[in-house]
């Protein structure tokens, strides 16, 4: 039985590495874990999405929202000129903010390249600017030590074999260019993506994060991994850069042709699952409503919103990529700067409640009012308080679990349990809780935490 049992196992090992051999790597291996341990301890990136759309002005998805044809969306090209872009001032912006990724948009929807491509003339190189803005912020955002991560959008408006029939396509209603789908070439259209996507992965360094976007093949005439020749495309970006990190968007679900999952414009109630396991998973969210830079936007979350919003995305096992759109002249919004920079004042006092956490174990029971991170290097856990309480705080579950209890912001203890002779001090009988007193003054924070030593 023994012998059995160790031919049985050889054979397990062989058969998986064969199918990790034909798969193309798809499976979920031991090098994934490693590749990830960087991401999933950052917990906070800066999301840039810059383009064409910040001259309209009015939303990144203007040309298809407006329906505006090719030709008519060109003539930005001829006006995209931000003299004001200085990607030092972004990468010190983010940095200060406690952001350890930049994830850039080299290329969206409306198909404009904002590098020096050379399998399209619809760049940036062509436009008054005249230079490869994506090379200039890659070597600001390296400098400053921020990890560089690129989008890149699989659906291209622009390209002429790219086909119009279909719910967002700007030309949706144009019948003599739907007449003209017939005409257009997939597997040019296949090329190009992969030739560009090459170039991506060639031509800038290291590149730690890829962000393709996005399938839809549930949608009438809409486009998937088929379309895209996603597990070639695939396996180039493996081939090219393994250590990448890559998203959930090239509809390659099944196959584990990805490495986490990407929520947008969305808070999970839990930590995101993949068939009942957790995953790794990032919310990317904007300030407002828009991606783009959109002048009349009023939609702004407080400051006060985006530090609860990275606080609660990594109580639930998550990271937050965070958005900012640039004006046509290359300056990020005052109202942006604003929020980064209440982030940056309250990550100075708190970002060890945040950098390497993750949820709290199940064990732990969430206070009223409260969020809980954990690190499990360290054994500590953050208690996040929204409403600050009148002289106690009472920890469900952690009597006797806690040797230390201090506020996070300057280090002062907190002393555990409380005096008896007042009635609500009396501790019930079979009480598993921790009382802790605190302050009756709230420290002057947008959030207060205290980092409770476990024992």
């Amino acid at each position: 039985m023994k012998y059995f049992s160790s031919f049985f196992i050889l054979c397990l090992l062989f058969t998986s590495l064969l199918f990790s051999q034909n798969s193309n790597d798809f499976a979920l291996t031991s090098d994934k874990v490693d590749r990830m341990q960087w991401w999933s301890e950052a917990r906070f990136g800066m999301f840039i999405h810059w383009g064409l759309y910040a001259l309209p002005a009015r939303h990144e998805w203007v040309m298809s929202n407006e329906q505006i044809s090719k030709k008519n969306y060109e003539k930005y090209v001829e006006y995209f000129n931000p003299d004001l872009y200085n990607p030092k001032e972004w990468a010190l912006l983010a940095k200060n903010a406690g952001m350890k990724y930049v994830v850039f948009t080299a290329k969206h929807h409306d198909g404009f390249a904002m590098y020096d491509t050379k399998y399209s003339d619809y760049k940036v190189t062509n436009s008054p600017i005249g230079r490869d803005l994506l090379k200039e912020l890659i070597d600001a955002f390296r400098a400053e030590g921020i990890r560089i991560g690129l989008y890149y959008s699989l659906i291209d408006w622009h390209h002429p074999d790219f086909l119009v029939n279909e719910h967002i396509h700007p030309e949706r209603n144009n019948q003599s260019e739907i007449a003209n789908d017939k005409n257009r070439d997939k597997k040019k259209f296949q090329k190009f993506l992969k030739n560009q996507i090459t170039e991506l992965m060639t031509n800038y360094g290291q590149i730690d994060v890829l962000f393709a976007d996005f399938s839809y093949p549930h949608k009438k005439n809409g486009k998937g991994k088929a379309y895209w020749n996603s597990e070639d495309l695939y396996n180039q970006i493996r081939k090219l850069q393994p250590q990448i990190i890559l998203n959930d968007r090239l509809d390659l679900e099944e196959e584990g042709g990805w490495d986490y999952k990407s929520p947008e414009q969305f808070m999970p109630r839990n930590w995101v699952t993949y068939k009942g396991d957790k995953v790794p998973w990032e919310t990317c969210q904007t300030f407002s409503g828009s991606w783009g830079y959109h002048r009349d936007q009023y939609s702004w979350k407080s400051p006060r919103q985006t530090i609860v919003m990275l606080i609660e995305t990594v109580s639930k096992g998550g990271n937050l990529l965070l958005n900012v759109g640039p004006t046509a002249r290359g300056v990020i919004q005052s109202e942006a700067v604003e929020r980064l920079e209440a982030t940056q004042e309250w990550m100075k006092y708190n970002s060890r409640s945040i950098y390497a956490c993750t949820a709290a174990p199940d064990e732990f029971e969430t206070p009223d009012n409260c969020l809980l991170t954990y690190n499990p290097k360290t054994n500590r856990l953050y208690v996040h308080v929204l409403e600050w309480p009148f002289k106690t705080l009472y920890l469900p579950g952690l009597a006797g679990k806690v040797k230390y209890a201090q506020l996070l912001n300057d280090a002062s203890e907190l002393k555990l349990g409380t005096q008896k002779g007042a009635w609500l001090d009396d501790v019930n009988e079979g009480d598993t809780g921790l009382k802790i007193n605190i302050p009756v003054k709230v420290p002057s924070l947008e959030v207060p935490v205290i980092e409770l030593f476990l024992k």
